[in-house]
């Protein structure tokens, strides 16, 4: 084999980029489908192909599977964690809570309820939801150990069950759309600030509404 056959080769391209443009479109589809009340058992890749206007193969060279493709889904509606800045437990606990508030989550907001009943009966859906979601969990985890380090929370705190706290009402306000004595506006605020009530340190800074 030649240099100049070698180098052609190294130069050749393993094939044409994604588009993001597309996979957007597919994962639209998805939340789409989910959000119109079908249940992840019901969503095949041919009806995802069919509303995302592809054809299977492009979903394919992207997604290995259909629950890949479902948590891939989520993870688009959910996006990305903000860094937490660190100046002040409340500061980073609200922008935490605002992140999963987005306007595109709040557009998909059935979601999360459709998959539910799916991961109970599907395993490996199941194990996805938990790699993905458990990062996100562990990020709320620091904030609070982090304060409690600090002396902005109580000692005694309990991580587990402060996290819990936190991450529920959110996802019940958002999953049910019920009428609810709890406003919209400034939800994340007032959430951290009735759970902070009780889990205040002596080194808090004042802020609570």
């Amino acid at each position: 084999m030649t240099s100049s056959t070698t180098a052609g080769q190294e130069r050749k391209a393993p094939g044409r980029p994604r588009s993001a443009q597309t996979d957007e479109s597919i994962l639209d589809a998805v939340l789409g489908m989910l959000s119109d009340g079908q249940s992840a058992a019901a969503i095949t890749i041919e009806a995802v192909a069919a509303k995302a206007g592809v054809g299977k193969a492009t979903i394919y060279r992207r997604w290995p599977n259909k629950e890949a493709l479902l948590i891939d889904a989520v993870r688009s509606m959910k996006g990305p964690l903000p860094e937490p800045a660190g100046r002040s437990v409340r500061e980073d606990l609200i922008a935490l809570i605002n992140a999963n508030r987005t306007p595109r989550a709040q557009r998909y907001s059935k979601v999360t309820a459709c998959l539910l009943p799916e991961l109970q009966r599907d395993g490996e859906l199941a194990r996805m939801w938990h790699d993905f979601i458990e990062p996100r969990r562990e990020v709320t985890r620091q904030v609070l150990r982090r304060g409690v380090e600090t002396g902005e929370l109580r000692a005694d705190l309990d991580i587990e069950l402060t996290q819990l706290m936190l991450s529920a009402p959110g996802m019940v306000q958002s999953m049910l759309r019920r009428p609810s004595p709890v406003p919209e506006e400034r939800f994340a605020e007032a959430l951290v600030d009735a759970v902070l009530r009780g889990a205040a340190g002596p080194n808090l800074s004042p802020g609570l509404s």
